[in-house]
């Protein structure tokens, strides 16, 4: 139907089980120790960071997690302010029950904030040094710490304050390397011979 010089446009229903666009950052699907620590890194300007609130049941966040194919999730106050972090492995792990053992009570009843890790706790990486930094020396510095995970953190100029920019997953490096990285396994996973030899 035309009004003027404009045309109307015909809507149409919307099916069964249609979901959204989310925003996307298409990381290397390869690379080599050798290569730039940016290229492994999620860049939370390009990808959505997947959060959850102080309150939400642990079950919840686990959920939240499986959806979004990560194994971390960030903390944080409806403002925005980053509280701390939370890993499926401390979902997962024994944190849970030890609390249950002192406290009596459910699982279903334990919220993140029962076993986050708190923001005071958390170890950042500056931007600047990841930008110098190779794929390799991520991966000594997350097997250095016996960590999985590694925040980094950026200056926001559109809030003129400090920001978590990315986030490096040992997980997710290990499939770009074409490598399974168990962090516990410092000195053999990652052994000889495996530079450049994309999987």
């Amino acid at each position: 139907m035309e009004h003027g010089k404009f045309n109307t446009l015909t809507f149409r229903k919307l099916d069964v089980g249609v979901t959204y666009f989310r925003p996307h950052q298409a990381l290397p699907e390869r690379v080599r120790q050798e290569d730039p620590a940016i290229d492994v890194m999620t860049d939370l300007r390009q990808v959505a960071a997947i959060m959850v609130s102080l309150t939400t049941p642990l079950s919840m966040a686990l959920e939240r997690m499986v959806k979004g194919g990560v194994r971390m999730l960030l903390v944080v106050d409806p403002d925005g302010t980053v509280r701390g972090l939370i890993t499926s492995r401390d979902i997962q792990g024994e944190k849970p029950m030890r609390i249950l053992e002192k406290t009596g009570g459910k699982f279903e009843e334990l919220l993140v904030r029962d076993i986050m890790t708190l923001y005071p706790k958390l170890e950042v990486l500056p931007l600047e040094d990841v930008l110098r930094a190779r794929v390799g020396d991520i991966i000594a510095t997350l097997r250095d710490s016996g960590r999985q995970h590694a925040l980094v953190l950026d200056f926001d100029d559109t809030t003129g304050k400090e920001a978590i920019r990315g986030i490096f997953s040992l997980a997710q490096i290990g499939k770009q390397l074409g490598l399974d990285i168990h962090p516990a396994d410092r000195p053999t996973t990652l052994g000889g011979g495996v530079p450049g030899s994309g999987g």
